[in-house]
Parts: C-alpha cells; sequence; structure tokens
C-alpha cells in the first residue's frame, strides 16, 4: 500500500517515523527473549496498569521502581505478538511518514508522544479500576491516522490487489483505510504472547477508547502544531 499525496511530494526524509518503527521492533525483539513469567513481571512494570495509575494520581505508592505516569510512553512500544506490531508499525510507516513531512521532525514526535498519552488517559478514564496491563501503540497511531484525515482528505492509497493469479493495483480512499484498521486491531489482540494481557480491556479484547481518543486528539492537536499549513 502507498498512499498518494495530494501531489505535494514529502520533502524530508522521514527520520523520526524510521526511529519509532526500529524501537518497536527492537523492544519486541526483547520481549521475544523473554521466558513467559518474565515477560508478564516486564509488562506488569512498562505497561500502564489503569489501577495503579489511579493510586499513583491519589498520592499513594505503586510498589514499582519507574513512577507510574512514565507507563504512558513506555506502554506505547509494547505489543502483545507479532501481528499486534505488525498491523501497527505498517500503518505507521502508511501515514506517517505524510504528517511527519507537514509538522517537521521534533513537532512530529511530540505530536506522536502526545497522542500516545492522551490515548492511554482516555482508556484510563473509562476503565480507572482496571488491573489489565495495557500496551501498544495503537493510540499514537490512531493520533497520526486522524491528523492524516485532517490533512488529506481527499488522497487516495495505491493497493496491491490479488486476482486469481494475477496482481493489479487500486486505488482506495485513504478513509477507508481508518474502518479497516479498527477491524483490525481486533484479529491482532489474538495473536498474544504468553502472557495474559489481554492488550487493555477487561474483557480481553482492545483499548478502543484509547483508539477513538487517539484519533480525536490527533484531530485537535495537529493544526495548532502546523498540520494544515501550506506550502
Amino acid at each position: 500500500m502507498v498512499p498518494l499525496r495530494d501531489n505535494n511530494p514529502i520533502s524530508i526524509t522521514p527520520y523520526v517515523t524510521f526511529g519509532l518503527i526500529i524501537a518497536n521492533i527492537l523492544i519486541f525483539l526483547y520481549e521475544l527473549s523473554l521466558p513467559p513469567q518474565q515477560l508478564e513481571g516486564f509488562f506488569q512494570l512498562a505497561a500502564l496498569v489503569p489501577q495503579e495509575l489511579t493510586t499513583s494520581f491519589a498520592g499513594r505508592s505503586v510498589n514499582q521502581p519507574i513512577p507510574e505516569w512514565l507507563t504512558l510512553i513506555t506502554s506505547q512500544f509494547l505489543h502483545g505478538g507479532f501481528l499486534h506490531l505488525l498491523g501497527n508499525v505498517w500503518f505507521l510507516w502508511i501515514f506517517g511518514n505524510n504528517v511527519e513531512d507537514r509538522l517537521g521532525h521534533l513537532k512530529y514526535l511530540i505530536f506522536y508522544l502526545a497522542c500516545g498519552v492522551l490515548a492511554a488517559l482516555t482508556q484510563w478514564f473509562f476503565s480507572p479500576n482496571s488491573g489489565i496491563p495495557s500496551l501498544g501503540a495503537s493510540g499514537a497511531i490512531a493520533g497520526v491516522m486522524g491528523a492524516y484525515i485532517l490533512r488529506f482528505p481527499r488522497a487516495q492509497v495505491l493497493t496491491l490487489l490479488p486476482l486469481g493469479f494475477f496482481i493489479t493495483t487500486v486505488q482506495i480512499p485513504a478513509v477507508f483505510f481508518l474502518g479497516f484498521w479498527f477491524i483490525q486491531q481486533a484479529f491482532f489482540g489474538i495473536a498474544s504472547l504468553n502472557a495474559p494481557t489481554n492488550i487493555g480491556m477487561e474483557s480481553g479484547g482492545i483499548a478502543y477508547w484509547a483508539h477513538a481518543g487517539g484519533f480525536f486528539f490527533g484531530v485537535i492537536l495537529g493544526p495548532p502544531l502546523g498540520l494544515l499549513r501550506r506550502y
């Protein structure tokens, strides 16, 4: 899949998008190196646990070696399975490089992390007493997608379409990929590692509130950072 860019070619190398993708992959490889019990402990430490965040906000200790608020950031770089990771980095590459081009490297990094933090806080707001670790880059990437749809509402995505033994290409509206992305997330959560993370919901599903929050804040934060400026 290759997004078409409204006749405005990318003018900068998307170093931040590259870096975020590499960081997510390297941390996932570290997860794979851990035995199940240590992996669960790592998720308990670095993933966002809403119940512990609530306790921390109340001024009580959660007996963790890192401040609980820091997990609002560290949780963005954890993934519960290969498909979970693959889907996130793939959509980050498709949509992130265009948004980075419009915002610039530093503002894009701030934007990405802020969307991830606000997405996690949205999920926390709706389940403040959950003891299940919430993890993944989906909230931050939802923010990137919200910014992309706002900046490129008429963009088309050039997509490979297999037809039996033949492969052709079709142009699909970028808006379609937003809905497709939400559907994918439900599938990615099934392919989890051997730790009971449930990837962010008490019911064992996906942190949909984080996705909605990330997308919403991506739309809100993009314009003040220069997303809509013309060249």
